[in-house]
């Protein structure tokens, strides 16, 4: 990476925020490796999310005013990552998932004790359905209760009330344990490929 800054004109043009839109796409691609691709595949769009980390550090590293380097980066994980898991790298003991997460919040609200509220740091960048399901869990966290009944049947009358609908069925999936936003992908999937069978069929 630190060639290919150095004598890629391309590359040397290149800032964070220009990455932004790569970096997106590569986190769509390697979802849909991981939720569908051939090990190769996930092989490589791994790879191509790693490079998109690298270029970041890269860019950071020639910061006239603070630079860091993907070094740096990695010891910043190292470090919060034994500092999340006292019960592998501690005297802390859990012996369920559940009481993981406990450890994992208490050393995570210790990391981030300037923020005063639980929406500090949830990005409203989050695609729609994942940022509600986000939202809903920090509601039941603080006992709010936004949460608007679902309609009865198919009774939604305007945009609004199709909002309150879908985040009704947003808090209906968290609280069994579902990931709406990967139940839609998935389904989605299904109708891309009803799709192209209808476009082979016309096409025969």
């Amino acid at each position: 990476m630190h060639a290919v800054r150095d004598h890629c004109v391309w590359t040397q043009q290149i800032g964070h925020h220009d990455l932004v839109p790569y970096l997106v796409e590569e986190s769509a691609e390697l979802i849909d490796a991981v939720e569908g691709g051939p090990r190769a595949e996930l092989r490589e769009e791994l790879g191509d999310l790693l490079w998109q980390v690298l270029f970041h550090a890269e860019i950071a590293s020639r910061d006239p005013d603070d630079p860091f380097d993907i070094d740096d980066v990695a010891a910043g994980l190292t470090a919060k990552m034994v500092h999340r898991h006292p019960h592998v790298f501690g005297d802390a003991t859990a012996a369920t998932p559940e009481e993981v997460l406990v450890l994992w919040n208490a050393a995570k609200a210790a990391e981030k004790h300037e923020r005063r509220s639980v929406l500090d740091g949830v990005s409203g960048r989050m695609p729609s359905l994942a940022l509600a399901q986000k939202l809903v869990g920090k509601a039941t966290q603080v006992g709010a209760s936004p949460i608007p009944p679902a309609p009865e049947g198919d009774d939604v009358g305007s945009e609004e009330e199709l909002g309150d609908a879908l985040l009704a069925l947003v808090a209906r999936a968290r609280g069994r344990g579902w990931d709406a936003e990967r139940a839609l992908r998935e389904r989605l999937r299904v109708l891309e490929a009803a799709i192209r069978t209808a476009e082979q069929e016309a096409g025969a």
